[in-house]
């Protein structure tokens, strides 16, 4: 299993792979309003960081990026989750589009059973 984290640039992406995440069989995820680091700086009025950060992020006006987390159980559908945040959000490379990582897990609780119901074991535990 997976830790999949997206930092969306752009709010207009949100709902859209909010939507879609459920047909790739990703049952759920957590989302967080955050601030880069560019954004931070950019508000302290000072005109040097201000310059650096609009360089480092990308942003204009941009107040707010939207964090999105999601265990993933399987390989597959890590994969299938990445190529659908590329659909939505475009190139990643692309400054001030956004960022994706991926964190191993070694152990999780209380996931939300897949929606293939055979790989749930009769005590409840989950497994990927």
């Amino acid at each position: 299993m997976n830790l999949l984290v997206v930092v969306l640039n752009h709010e207009e992406h949100l709902r859209t792979l909010l939507e879609k995440l459920p047909e790739i069989d990703v049952r759920g995820a957590t989302v967080i309003s955050s601030t880069g680091m560019g954004q931070l700086l950019a508000a302290a009025d000072v005109p040097i960081f201000s310059t650096l950060s609009k360089l480092l992020s990308g942003a204009s006006n941009r107040v707010q990026n939207y964090t999105v987390f999601s265990v993933i159980r399987t390989e597959e559908t890590l994969e299938n989750a990445i190529a659908l945040v590329h659909e939505i959000a475009g190139d990643l490379k692309d400054v001030g589009s956004g960022i994706l990582f991926v964190v191993p897990v070694a152990r999780v609780e209380g996931l939300a059973a897949p929606l293939s119901a055979g790989s749930v074991k009769s005590t409840g535990e989950q497994h990927s």
